[in-house]
């Protein structure tokens, strides 16, 4: 019996069944295409008996083989465990194993991994006498690895005019010789770096046909996951190994091809019946994971990309929510609102923390949203992402700060006395901290101060050099406010330029990381509630923020906050989709070209299948931008969603700005006929509270639901939920004049009315 056809649906079942020629399955958001996939080896084994030796399976990630080969291995039993099935770096490097010799690399090859490569790329820079400062070992890895992906040799690389010219505009004529002399080191030294997996075995493949020969009898099978993922390098290899038998099935979804940037060519999908004209081609349209409002929205979003394979995703879920739209008044009030929603929607359907996820665009975008969940005590994760405060950019200025305000904090001192590069090595360092604990009586600060006692005259210089900017640093911190000395930071150390002279993605990411820090700083001074705006106050804060124990047993229910990058492939029931505006999503950086624009706009429809039965955007009015408050405009995304979709939320808020609502570009937002009523129009209409004579809190523990309480500020009030996280107690309170808020009992007072 086939027990495994059971519950496919006529096109799923189409996908396991056909296993024969070329075939191209197009798997909608949600549409089970791992069900299929999987299914399909499982059909290729226990109906047509066909050895799993010569089945080869490849994914993206070792976590999506793992799940994929369990799933057989309970239909099959442990024949599962004789496929090739892994990611593309790891089955390429079984081969390169056994065949590395004809390529001139001995069996046991090490394989650097990124770090491994960078170094030795710094290495070269360094023994060429070029300046690494010019040549960042980031930028030269990056254009090197770019150009192996592209199947670009050194060769090819040094007689192509374009590179060249390319090169010399940016700088770097002698790129071209750096990648000769890398390639020629890893020779040397036995060892490819991950690109070479990929660009070796195509190598191997084109000057060895006998090889190619043997593995392409060899594999009779060749099925390829996410193939809309896959670059030139990992294309070429799959189409050659199936030259033969010609049965290669890919799977993939071009609607969410989002990779360009690491090099995939979603021409890999689009043409593929090019250079398969009997091709096959399979489509899942059923969506069993969202709710039709989020279905039909994304059908809405994608409709408007020009370069994409046409399907028509729908679902039998029921209806669902509207789409929630939430219009805040600055970044700051976005993860207040957010964070509120999550607390407001656990306590009323009862949903744990994990089925949450917040997506944003770019990691810099979490500062805000951490502080609002740790201030609200709703635990949360960061994937693919340290916290924010913990981020080396982030940590390398608040080391300064702290240097500034503590001369004698010896692990900020260690920490930025050669950042940026200044001339002080490690020997150096060391001897700065003897001395201080051998001539000074353990001060730091007076070492500092007094080196050409003990470090050569060069050495000594820089220290003095130094000394000079900290204590600049010092007179400012007990002068200015917090902002104005992590401005002046930021800029007189040099951390700003070296991070914007980076133009690599992380290195851009970095730069955004410290500006969103010079922002948080920004929005402490400018807090009306906030009456001391010194820079210990605001270290003070953060150590607070981040001060928190680790957690000791991996809790899962955890809010899961991530780049829509990093989402892919998973769901939430609730997904909040926050920085819906111009310039940040899209990204500025993306709207040079309509391509650039249409991969966007995927990324976008990424993020808002994510979600299964309700979905949440958000937009602020203002944000905090390079220390400035700055007035942006709604994303054009927006209004790709038809307005049946959407509900606009009533926590939407007005707050006092310094810029007329005229000139916002906010106006148009789709919205059910009779607008709500808002919490910033019943604020404004409301006189302020004078407490009851003789105002007195009552015991929190004796507070119950459904109970009258008065607030010394919101007044009079109703309890409508109680809430208890560990050892803080909430409680949420529908108030006549302000609406309902969220209370931690351990600062509120109230007062049980009788």
């Amino acid at each position: 019996m086939l027990n495994y056809l059971e519950g496919l649906n006529e096109p799923q079942r189409e996908g396991v069944v056909n296993t024969e020629g070329p075939c191209m399955i197009i798997a909608g958001a949600g549409s089970g295409k791992t069900r299929v996939l999987t299914m399909r080896i499982a059909h290729l084994i226990k109906a047509h008996g066909v050895d799993p030796f010569s089945i080869m399976a490849l994914t993206f990630t070792n976590k999506a083989a793992s799940e994929m080969r369990e799933r057989i291995e309970k239909e099959v039993g442990q024949e599962a465990r004789n496929l090739w099935m892994g990611t593309f770096h790891s089955i390429f490097a079984r081969i390169l194993r056994f065949e590395c010799d004809k390529l001139g690399y001995p069996k046991d090859f090490t394989i650097y991994d990124t770090d491994d490569s960078k170094q030795l790329v710094k290495q070269i820079v360094k023994e060429m006498g070029l300046d690494d400062k010019i040549y960042k070992p980031n930028v030269v890895f990056n254009r090197i690895s770019g150009a192996k992906n592209k199947l670009v040799s050194w060769k090819e690389y040094i007689s192509n005019p374009l590179f060249k010219a390319d090169d010399e505009s940016a700088r770097k004529p002698r790129l071209g010789e750096i990648y000769k002399t890398y390639v020629q080191r890893c020779f040397k030294a036995g060892a490819m770096d991950f690109d070479d997996l990929l660009f070796n075995t195509n190598v191997l493949f084109k000057e060895h046909p006998d090889v190619l020969h043997k593995y392409q009898h060899r594999f009779r099978y060749i099925l390829v996951d996410e193939f809309q993922d896959t670059n030139v390098s990992q294309y070429l290899i799959t189409k050659k190994l199936a030259g033969v038998h010609g049965n290669i099935c890919v799977v993939g979804d071009d609607a969410q091809s989002i990779y360009a940037f690491r090099g995939a060519e979603i021409e890999n999908i689009l043409n593929f019946e090019k250079d398969f004209p009997d091709l096959r081609t399979i489509k899942l349209e059923q969506n069993y994971r969202s709710t039709q409002h989020i279905v039909d929205a994304a059908n809405g979003i994608i409709r408007n990309n020009t370069g994409q394979l046409p399907k028509n995703v729908w679902t039998a879920n029921p209806q669902g929510e509207s789409i929630e739209l939430i219009q805040a008044a600055s970044d700051t009030e976005e993860g207040r609102l957010v964070a509120s929603a999550i607390f407001e929607e656990k306590m009323r359907k009862q949903w744990r923390s994990q089925d949450f996820a917040v997506l944003y665009r770019t990691n810099s975008q979490s500062r805000s949203l951490e502080e609002a969940l740790r201030r609200m005590n709703i635990k949360y994760k960061i994937v693919g992402g340290l916290s924010f405060y913990q981020r080396k950019e982030i940590k390398d200025v608040l080391a300064y700060l702290r240097f500034a305000i503590n001369p004698q904090d010896e692990q900020s001192f260690r920490r930025i006395i050669n950042l940026p590069k200044r001339g002080i090595g490690p020997t150096s360092v060391d001897k700065i901290i003897m001395a201080a604990g051998t001539r000074y009586d353990g001060s730091i600060w007076e070492a500092v101060c007094r080196p050409a006692e003990y470090l050569p005259a060069r050495a000594a210089n820089a220290v003095l050099g130094f000394k000079d900017m900290v204590e600049a640093f010092r007179y400012d911190a007990t002068r200015k406010d917090a902002y104005e000395v992590t401005r002046r930071v930021a800029k007189d150390t040099g951390i700003i330029k070296m991070l914007y002279e980076d133009k690599t993605v992380e290195g851009l990411t970095r730069y955004e990381n410290v500006q969103e820090l010079i922002n948080a700083v920004k929005e402490f001074t400018d807090n009306p509630e906030v009456e001391d705006k010194s820079l210990t106050a605001f270290l003070q804060e953060v150590s607070l923020l981040t001060g928190v124990d680790q957690d000791k047993d991996d809790d899962p229910d955890k809010v899961t906050l991530m780049t829509v990058h990093m989402a892919k492939g998973l769901e939430f029931k609730h997904v909040f989709l926050v920085g819906m505006e111009e310039d940040l999503f899209p990204s500025q950086m993306m709207l040079g070209s309509r391509k650039d624009l249409e991969e966007e706009r995927r990324l976008f429809y990424v993020a808002v299948t994510r979600a299964q039965s309700k979905l949440t955007l958000t937009f602020a009015l203002s944000r905090y931008r390079f220390g400035r408050l700055t007035y942006g405009e709604r994303s054009r995304f927006l209004d790709e969603i038809g307005p049946e979709h959407m509900n606009l939320s009533s926590r939407k808020v007005h707050t006092s700005t310094t810029k007329p609502a005229s000139e916002l570009s906010f106006a148009r937002i789709s919205a059910p006929t009779k607008k709500p009523t808002t919490l910033g129009a019943r604020m404004a209409g409301a006189k302020p509270h004078k407490p009851s004579e003789g105002f007195a809190p009552s015991d929190p523990s004796k507070l119950a639901v459904g109970q009258k309480v008065e607030h010394q500020k919101f007044g009079f009030g109703t309890v409508e939920a109680l809430d208890m996280d560990g050892m803080n107690k909430r409680a949420k309170v529908a108030f006549d004049k302000v609406g309902s808020k969220t209370l931690l009992l351990s600062f509120a007072k109230l007062r049980i009315l009788d």
